[in-house]
């Protein structure tokens, strides 16, 4: 029970980001040192980044979602427009146009904030949906999942072009989880179900049996990205075996601060989990495994708690989209998943990605904020 005094925010939430955050701090000088000459200040830029996150966050706290949401088709028309941008001014890293270079301050990643946008987008749509139909025929909602998915579809062919299947993945699984909790049909989840996995396997039985007509059919960039996924249960590749070496011989307590004892690449981002986990063991990584639980229980305790339905569809989206960056992450840090490039949130090295998970803090934190009003009134 809630006291009948006014809580700005939530208290045990702030505490898990803080602790995150520290965590972040601590892994990404870690990586510096194991990168040397050709670290960039990542420490520095952090720091920054988390600066700029809470002071957004909390600015988001004197802002009423309800007006946040009023905006959602411009900031929506917005992603679009600059996912259209980025495939003709974007940066090209790594054969991919994810990034905008901004001059003196680093890389922008539309994508990021597109997840977040996305979120907010379906949320009211599905919102509207059951205020206009409260009790759907099969046409009706056959009608909505349409519109869903051209809502969806265009973010995920824009973004999919960069090309970043991962953030792909992560739209669709967003909307899968939003649209479950919203209460449709379960026959539309078997029917979709069933269409992914007859056209990945029609798309794998074409890889398997003839890859030169795969290549003609789908390319040679899509052949690569699936060859990638696939060769990821071989347990090869310079950077899954040496992550996996450096966490394997860290022990109960690890190696200690800045001791990483095995290089490997991009340990600022991908695979913080495994210069976090060979600096500090298997306590640390316990530690760091209870505090992200704690977060998306708190998330789900939030979510449970609200009385609006469109707080419930926000709160599920975004802890679809942590806990599967979250699993992804770890999971292909141990060679348990493919490597698709997927950052752990509030760990991983990243402004952009930083920006937008701290923009979901301070809009979660305003709904807990407005259910304690609500409360105490």
């Amino acid at each position: 029970m809630y006291s009948k005094r006014k809580i700005k925010f939530d208290p045990l939430l702030i505490l898990i980001v803080l602790a995150l955050a520290f965590i972040s701090i601590v892994s990404i000088n870690s990586a510096e040192a194991l990168l040397g000459s050709r670290a960039d200040n990542y420490v520095l830029k952090q720091c920054i980044w988390y600066v700029i996150g809470f002071i957004v966050a909390i600015f988001l706290t004197f802002v009423k979602n309800e007006n946040i949401l009023k905006s959602v088709k411009y900031l929506y028309i917005a992603g679009i427009i600059s996912l259209i941008l980025l495939l003709i001014f974007g940066k090209p890293i790594n054969n991919s146009k994810c990034w905008f270079e901004i001059p003196h301050i680093g890389v922008f990643q539309p994508s990021e904030f597109m997840k977040i946008i996305l979120i907010l987008t379906l949320s009211v749509f599905i919102d509207n949906y059951h205020e206009k139909y409260p009790s759907p025929s099969v046409k009706d909602e056959f009608l909505f999942l349409l519109k869903v998915a051209v809502i969806v579809g265009i973010p995920s062919i824009l973004t999919f072009l960069q090309p970043d299947t991962g953030v792909v993945l992560i739209y669709l699984l967003i909307t899968f989880v939003m649209l479950f909790i919203s209460g449709i049909r379960y026959r539309w989840f078997i029917i979709v179900l069933l269409t992914i996995t007859l056209t990945i396997g029609s798309i794998l039985g074409i890889y398997f049996l003839d890859k030169e007509l795969f290549i003609k059919i789908f390319g040679t960039s899509f052949f690569l990205r699936v060859d990638r996924l696939l060769d990821w249960s071989s347990g090869s590749g310079y950077q899954l075996e040496n992550g996996m070496t450096a966490i394997g011989s860290a022990g109960i307590f690890g190696f200690g601060r800045n001791n990483t004892p095995i290089y490997f690449p991009e340990p600022q981002t991908d695979f913080i989990f495994a210069v976090y986990s060979s600096n500090f063991g298997y306590i640390g990584s316990i530690i760091l495994l209870l505090l992200l639980l704690s977060l998306d229980l708190r998330l789900v305790y939030n979510a449970v708690k609200t009385q609006n339905n469109i707080n419930k569809y926000i709160i599920s989206g975004c802890i679809a989209m942590l806990i599967y960056q979250q699993v992804q992450n770890i999971g292909m840090t141990y060679g348990l998943l493919p490597i698709t490039g997927i950052t752990l949130p509030f760990i991983s090295y990243g402004g952009s990605s930083l920006l937008s998970y701290l923009i979901m803090i301070g809009i979660i934190l305003n709904i807990s904020i407005e259910d304690k009003k609500n409360y105490i009134n």
